[in-house]
């Protein structure tokens, strides 16, 4: 728990004091399309290797 604290106020941090508007919408969308898509190849590499995919 308390790393996740720690990872939302390290984006809180990121985001306080960026300037214009839209700067700050269009890097808050962009780190969430990030984070997703992260986790899209976390889960597509952990399903290769539990399926027994052969990295050739």
């Amino acid at each position: 728990m308390k790393r996740l604290l720690l990872v939302k106020e390290i984006y809180l941090e990121g985001f306080r004091n960026l300037g214009h508007i839209i700067i700050e919408k269009y890097f808050k969308v962009f780190a969430w399309f990030s984070f997703v898509m992260f986790f899209v190849v976390l889960y597509a590499f952990v399903y290769r290797i539990a399926t027994g995919f052969a990295f050739d």
